[in-house]
């Protein structure tokens, strides 16, 4: 078993002063990961924390931290998104706070044969779990319009009808099965942008938000998060990319009764709707210090935004209003 991680969890300090941990609070860490966030609440006060992630390798991975706080911290295999349910099977039904992390592991990006990285060869795999469609999958079958509306969306490709048509074309020649081989597809149709960025970028990052159903497990984990926190409970969530900070803001200006008026020149207005559960900690969502950033080159592009439950009851969750974006099809 390999226990070793070169993650680096972003904006450790922050999170951890946003969730303010006591002696005996119940943490959540929904995006265990390398374990950066779970290690920095159980060192801050004596509370447990419950580690949920998806990806065997990272529960794997953790055995020391498990070792170094003795019957503090629990690993579950799972989702965030259903941890109300991974929660009650562990005898739990409120907590104190919990972390999401939606950003990539960088174990997840060095090991190439995960497929993730366009800037390593591997399988064309992107799953973080073990079932599913891969990218291979969509790749290959999906047609021209799908394969567009799924780069345009969950990427933001502004040339995503062009990517479409070179893969389509050359999966004719024989099926496209390797991470560089579908970089070099991108490379090809769109050429190399003037800005640095590898023209593969919003492709790999729409392929592997849509196999992973990322935006609607960040909508499910919101919604869990309201079931479980007790009132007082704090909730931190850091994000990596516009679509998801858009929606987990959403979701918070909803749920504290601030809705958006129409003109954004005019100050957001009470919603008549039902009591707020959430209490928003900041108006503006924290990015990283130039100090992490240039130790962690990876923290540049996070934002952190934190909320307190209220006592109100929890509420059905709409996730078209707060930003999961239309279902894609082959």
């Amino acid at each position: 078993m390999n226990e070793t991680t070169s993650h680096i969890s972003v904006m450790v300090q922050e999170v951890v002063a946003a969730l303010s941990p006591r002696d005996g609070d119940v943490m959540v860490d929904g995006t265990f990961g390398g374990g950066g966030y779970s290690r920095a609440l159980l060192r801050s006060a004596r509370c447990s924390v419950y580690g949920i992630d998806r990806d065997p390798s990272a529960i794997a991975r953790a055995a020391s931290i498990v070792r170094e706080f003795p019957g503090r911290l629990t690993l579950i295999s799972g989702t965030f998104g259903a941890m109300v349910q991974l929660l009650a099977a562990q005898g739990v039904d409120a907590v104190d706070g919990i972390a999401l992390d939606l950003g990539m592991s960088s174990d997840q990006l060095e090991e190439a044969e995960r497929g993730f990285s366009f800037q390593a060869d591997g399988p064309l795999d992107m799953r973080m779990g073990s079932t599913g469609i891969s990218a291979e999958g969509i790749v290959n079958t999906y047609s021209e319009q799908a394969l567009a509306g799924i780069f345009y969306v969950y990427g933001e490709e502004e040339r995503s009808h062009a990517i479409a048509r070179a893969i389509v074309a050359a999966r004719a020649k024989g099926p496209i099965t390797r991470t560089l081989e579908l970089a070099n597809i991108c490379a090809k149709a769109i050429g190399r942008g003037a800005n640095g960025i590898h023209p593969a970028t919003r492709t790999f990052q729409a392929l592997r938000i849509y196999v992973n159903d990322e935006l609607g497990e960040l909508a499910r984990g919101l919604s869990a998060a309201e079931q479980l926190l007790r009132p007082g409970g704090r909730l931190a969530v850091v994000s990596f990319h516009s679509l998801e900070d858009r929606m987990v803001k959403r979701f918070l200006q909803e749920r504290s009764g601030r809705v958006v008026h129409a003109s954004r020149h005019l100050p957001p207005r009470a919603s008549n709707g039902p009591a707020a559960s959430f209490e928003v900690t900041a108006k503006r969502a924290i990015a990283p210090s130039k100090v992490e950033i240039t130790r962690n080159p990876r923290a540049r592009s996070a934002k952190l935004r934190s909320a307190t439950r209220t006592a109100a009851p929890a509420i059905p969750f709409d996730a078209v209003a707060a930003g999961v974006l239309p279902e894609m099809r082959a």
